[in-house]
């Protein structure tokens, strides 16, 4: 009778440890773009949740101004809700690692983050959606760019300080780009590439991935994708 008693325990509590690690999931940041809202990941909080992530396991950092899309950049006041994300997401772990994924100007500005809390080794998977990692021509070339925050010092004119300070830093274990070469953003001016490259192409990346759509859809429209590459 002891020895069936000491097996049940036994069962219990493997069947408790392994339901715990079955949900120890990497908690997942995600930075949305210039003037946009945490609501613009609507669809890819909905396919983590089907997924199985919990509410607390996702991070929406809300940063930047929604009325000036010029005023916002890389530096100051932009910079801190997404530091603070990324801290907050590394901290509550229970896997030791988190995933990252960035929209638009939330690419970049998630890179320069990850680069300034020496982060890269904390984080799994990195996706930038629809980035300018190389920069938008619709900016110009620094330092003869648009005259805007957007597109000046830490901006996204080509070659500017700021993307030259992050191009080449290590992001995570793993490193996708999703883009498109109907992006009217990154595509604007009629082309899509700086260097030969597709700018949303992030360095040292692992794949990247081609969809017929706009700027704003390979945000919406990717989002089981996202959620797959993070497994």
């Amino acid at each position: 009778m002891r020895t069936l008693l000491r097996c049940l325990i036994i069962t219990l509590l493997l069947t408790a440890t392994s339901h715990v690690y079955a949900q120890c999931r990497d908690p997942v940041v995600l930075v949305h773009g210039n003037t946009a809202t945490p609501a613009s990941w609507d669809n890819t909080v909905a396919a983590l949740t089907a997924a199985g992530y919990r509410s607390s396991d996702i991070y929406l950092p809300d940063w930047g101004s929604k009325a000036c899309a010029a005023c916002n950049n890389h530096y100051g006041s932009e910079e801190t809700p997404v530091r603070q994300a990324i801290s907050d997401a590394i901290n509550a772990s229970c896997s030791g690692q988190i995933d990252v994924i960035g929209h638009s100007m939330g690419v970049t500005l998630a890179a320069q983050q990850i680069d300034k809390l020496a982060a890269a080794s904390y984080v799994d998977a990195f996706i930038g959606v629809a980035g300018a990692a190389r920069g938008l021509w619709s900016c110009g070339v620094y330092p003869y760019n648009v005259w805007s925050s957007t597109c000046g010092y830490y901006g996204l004119s080509v070659q500017s300080p700021f993307l030259d300070s992050v191009y080449g830093v290590a992001l995570g274990d793993r490193v996708y780009s999703i883009k498109s070469y109907m992006d009217q953003i990154v595509c604007s001016t009629g082309t899509c590439t700086v260097g030969g490259i597709h700018s949303s192409r992030l360095w040292n990346e692992d794949a990247s991935f081609t969809y017929a759509l706009g700027h704003f859809g390979l945000q919406t429209d990717t989002s089981n994708k996202q959620v797959q590459l993070l497994d």
